[in-house]
């Protein structure tokens, strides 16, 4: 079984190639949280997530054959680039299998960092069975995600990192997935000091890891979608399983709501882009998910690898969320000056309108009407209140989407 020592020689290794990333007080988040916030800057990591550290350390275990043979992993993200940097700092062959569907600026990550990367089937689960399938016939090593003892003790090197940035720290929270980063900072931080909490988190879309420890089995669960698709595992490992019993006080589950606003929060105030794995764990302490109080506690920020044709997405979703942006449809007459005057309504309010549509025709439209759809910035709920109250004392058929 792997133990502290095994950590402490896996970041010997690592030196001068992995980052030690920084771990950065934020009074924005203590403030909200009523704790002295530190992040764990994971997200600044090489290859943009945590990942690397495992992947790094498992590939510097192999034998000199091993390494002749190449490696080979399946992925659709973070694990997929951590790979594949480790095994273009060794000069070896590397192949990723990811699902048709990978998003093309991960695919090209991934060959960036020189890996041959093979499309294969429409999900995770085709990706893994198919990349099982070519290990056999190259005997290449598969470097699993997160239920390896190598890679675990390679993400087990943040637990020894933090220990050293805050030496009084009370609670370490984590994201979980598979849980190979929670049990080898868990390995790290508990065998050294175990008055330390452990806190994982995880997405109620699949909640994987803390249903197996309520079953006290590692268990299969069914997912829902999530933007943390980071930490979207359907099934944890057995080997971070048994970690995660052992040395974990709690699990806690975050919303689809809560990790938008979090991400959002991140980028205003911290200046952060984060994804929605990432965003996890503070999120479960902005929204009193853990029993929590005037403590040091350390937030993992997992991983910033976010597609850019998604970040509009997540920052429309938080603003939506957070009551900072509205869209609703009002039937007006079809007529010069109706729009105009609504309009200037709208200003006086104080509303900042982003967009207006028209719509001549739809089972709500009558001869004469039209339908305008209208996005407008706002500065909280209680000023989408404000403006509801000001439309339907006015316009018939209002309605907010």
């Amino acid at each position: 079984m792997m133990n502290i020592d095994d950590i402490i020689t896996a970041r010997e290794k690592m030196m001068g190639t992995v980052h030690q990333t920084n771990l950065e007080y934020s009074s924005t988040f203590s403030k909200l949280t009523n704790n002295e916030i530190y992040l764990k800057l994971e997200n600044l990591q090489k290859t943009g997530s945590f990942k690397v550290r495992g992947a790094f350390n498992k590939v510097h275990s192999l034998t000199e054959e091993e390494l002749k043979r190449g490696v080979i992993a399946a992925s659709a993200g973070n694990h997929a680039q951590g790979v594949a940097f480790s095994a273009s700092a060794w000069n070896i062959p590397c192949t990723i299998v990811m699902p048709k569907g990978a998003p093309i600026s991960k695919i090209q990550a991934t060959e960036n960092y020189g890996a041959k990367v093979v499309l294969e089937g429409e999900t995770f689960d085709d990706a893994n069975n198919y990349a099982r399938h070519l290990q056999q016939e190259t005997g290449a090593t598969f470097i699993h995600a997160f239920d390896d003892e190598g890679v675990i003790v390679g993400q087990g090197t943040i637990g020894l990192e933090i220990l050293e940035q805050l030496p009084d720290v009370d609670a370490v929270v984590c994201p979980i997935g598979g849980g190979g980063l929670i049990a080898g900072i868990a390995t790290a931080i508990k065998e050294i000091n175990p008055n330390v909490k452990i806190y994982g988190v995880q997405t109620s879309a699949v909640p994987s890891m803390k249903r197996s420890v309520a079953e006290r089995n590692p268990i299969m669960v069914n997912a829902l979608p999530t933007m943390a698709d980071g930490i979207a595992v359907k099934k944890p490992g057995d080997k971070t399983f048994e970690i995660v019993q052992n040395y974990v006080d709690d699990i806690v589950l975050v919303d689809e709501m809560e990790i938008a606003r979090t991400m959002l929060l991140l980028l205003e105030r911290n200046k952060l882009l984060v994804e929605g794995s990432g965003a996890a764990a503070l999120a479960s302490l902005i929204y009193g998910k853990l029993p929590l109080e005037n403590k040091n506690v350390v937030c993992l920020v997992s991983g910033g690898n976010v597609d850019v044709n998604f970040i509009s997405k997540i920052i429309e979703r938080g603003l939506v969320e957070s009551g900072r942006y509205t869209t609703f449809k009002v039937i007006l007459n079809d007529k010069p000056g109706e729009l105009e005057q609504l309009l200037h309504e709208l200003a006086v309010t104080d509303a900042n309108i982003r967009r207006v549509i028209h719509h001549h025709a739809g089972k709500d439209v009558l001869p004469g009407y039209v339908q305008v759809e209208i996005s407008v910035e706002t500065r909280n709920k209680a000023h989408i209140e404000q403006i509801d109250w000001m439309l339907k004392e006015k316009y018939m058929h209002v309605e907010f989407i």
